[in-house]
């Protein structure tokens, strides 16, 4: 609440210092100060609500707009523009890139035209806001209104509430601008504002302000809104405007402190892009002014000023779009590829507790985590074998100071948290409004994390114990056994690779594809028990001494196997709950 109140505060901070002179102004300041700080919550207010009915409408087509993009960095700069001017967020546009990184759907180098694409995506609302529609405000707020209350389908719904956003946007521009009306002839607002034409001034207050209210688009906004009553000339605006790009970024960047490289990456490739392209045009603003007073052939100022930031986001693009390759050598200085050897701790990598706002995003994010935990499970499962088949230690795979054991053991903790922290995380997504969908992705993803760690526990409370029973009999398994359980052991790894498939994509085909090795590695299990049973009767001596071990550790592959399948329903009724 402290964004909506600091800006109409300094803006009328001159006339708060002359209070004295209010007698003889004629100033109504009690009428000036409510509508202001009024109009002023009603338009970020209604900027809010736009944006978060957009995002509940698009935001999963959003997702699969972006994560099927190609290596066209001029495909991907359209597609960023697309994605950002329908959710009206260029932040959730950075952090989708994340999540597409960090899922490994996406590189990095991919990502940098996209954020070059959403810088053009959100001057649409300046454009919009320029058209001053603010007589037909009431009218967007009744049909918005009445969309929201009467429409059936969920997706009308939020299309309805877009509007009643827009609606109360531009109401709260009506009041601002009626409150303006007595300050026209007041002296010191329009001298403070006048003084907005000096660049490194208006840069400041315009990267602050943006900073503040942690929203591009909302500032331009007010730029475009104290302009409408002559307050703000074009060369006031633009310094104003270059700002807000400055600010914008920072609000991204202090966002990205605590996250992974990637994330880091992303947010200071989106710095460099904006700072670099304030820097081409800042020295030349009253040749760029001319330049927007020709182009936007007689336009008032509110329409100049908009057509300054599209100019300016959109020449910024093309100048920087040739060079994404040298931008990205330029990041990876900055944040170089590490060693894994920080990886041995518990910790997340993908949840952002600032996501939970957009829960589309939110959700995609937990997916990334669960992800992760379905690979280091596959790590877990993978080297389980090794200790039965061989009497040395063994090298963990990635981490090779550890011993196989101690990787398993790590890695169960490393579940343990995983599952704790994505659960309390998706319960949280489900708190919020959201709709059948995203329901049904959160059961999904709680069940499916569930069942990880599950498994888990199976390799580290029943396989390791194992382990020792096995080496205390000094025998090795018969040459067929040993080759029945090794070929069994790559059986279910396999799927647990097909269920991570399954899981990234939400692929029902690969979920079907995975009962149906279920069933078939259960018919295969009782063949290789029926085997062993007949080593048995022959009395083998290595089938009789391992028996208890064999037989035991078969039933624990048979038991993984079965939560595989499990978790391949999981996704199936996951994604059914979408049809």
């Amino acid at each position: 609440m402290i964004r909506n109140i600091i800006i109409p505060v300094i803006l009328i901070t001159p006339a708060l210092a002359l209070a004295g002179e209010s007698s003889n102004t004629g100033i109504n300041w009690g009428f000036v100060i409510m509508n202001l700080l009024g109009g002023l919550a009603l338009f970020l207010y209604g900027m809010e609500k736009m944006s978060e009915g957009m995002k509940k409408s698009a935001g999963d087509k959003m997702r699969s707009i972006l994560s099927a993009l190609t290596n066209n960095r001029v495909i991907a700069m359209i597609v960023g523009a697309f994605v950002t001017m329908v959710i009206q967020s260029s932040s959730a546009t950075t952090v989708m890139l994340v999540s597409f990184v960090q899922a490994e759907l996406m590189s990095f180098t991919q990502t940098l035209g996209v954020i070059l694409g959403a810088d053009i995506g959100t001057t649409i609302t300046a454009q919009l806001i320029a058209f001053k529609l603010t007589n037909y405000a009431i009218l967007m707020i009744a049909v918005g209104f009445g969309i929201t209350m009467f429409a059936r389908k969920e997706s009308h719904k939020h299309v309805g509430e877009a509007i009643l956003g827009f609606g109360i946007l531009f109401f709260g521009m009506k009041q601002m601008s009626a409150a303006m009306v007595d300050l026209r002839d007041y002296a010191p607002l329009k001298d403070a504002l006048k003084g907005m034409e000096n660049p490194l001034l208006g840069l400041l207050v315009g990267t602050l302000f943006t900073a503040l209210i942690q929203s591009s688009s909302a500032f331009t906004g007010i730029v475009i809104t104290l302009s409408l009553q002559g307050f703000l000339t074009l060369e006031a605006g633009i310094p104003l405007i270059f700002g807000a790009n400055i600010g914008t970024c920072i609000t991204a960047g202090l966002a990205s402190i605590g996250t992974t490289r990637e994330a880091k990456r992303v947010a200071l490739a989106h710095v460099l892009f904006k700072i670099g392209g304030v820097a081409l045009f800042f020295l030349w603003i009253p040749t760029f002014a001319s330049f927007i007073e020709n182009v936007s052939m007689g336009a008032d100022v509110p329409r100049q000023i908009a057509n300054a930031h599209t100019i300016l986001n959109v020449s910024m693009a093309l100048v920087f779009l040739p060079f994404t390759a040298l931008f990205a050598k330029l990041v990876y200085r900055f944040f170089p590829e590490k060693e894994e050897e920080a990886g041995l701790k518990p910790a997340t990598w993908h949840l952002d507790e600032s996501s939970l706002s957009t829960p589309a995003l939110a959700i995609d994010l937990a997916k990334s985590e669960v992800s992760r935990m379905t690979k280091i499970l596959g790590r877990m499962v993978n080297a389980i074998i090794h200790p039965f088949l061989s009497d040395e230690s063994g090298q963990d795979e990635i981490h090779p100071q550890l011993s196989i054991v101690e990787g398993i053991e790590m890695r169960e903790e490393k579940i343990d948290y995983l599952d704790e922290k994505v659960l309390d995380y998706l319960v949280k997504i489900g708190r919020k409004e959201i709709t059948d969908r995203q329901a049904s992705e959160v059961y999904g993803l709680i069940s499916v994390a569930n069942d990880i760690e599950s498994i888990a526990d199976i390799v580290q409370k029943n396989f390791i114990p194992l382990i020792a029973k096995k080496r205390a009999l000094n025998q090795d398994f018969s040459k067929e056994g040993q080759q029945e359980l090794e070929a069994y052991h790559v059986k279910v790894c396999k799927q647990i690779s097909r269920v991570a498939n399954a899981l990234d994509e939400l692929d029902p085909i690969k979920a079907k594809k995975v009962l149906v090795k279920e069933e078939k590695y259960e018919e295969l299990e009782s063949q290789y028990r029926m085997r062993h049973l007949e080593r048995l009767y022959e009395e083998k001596e290595e089938s009789q001494e391992t028996h208890e071990i064999h037989v035991e550790l078969m039933d624990l592959l048979k038991q993984i196997n079965v939560y595989t399948g499990n978790i391949a329903k999981a996704i199936l009724k996951t994604v059914g709950g979408v049809k």
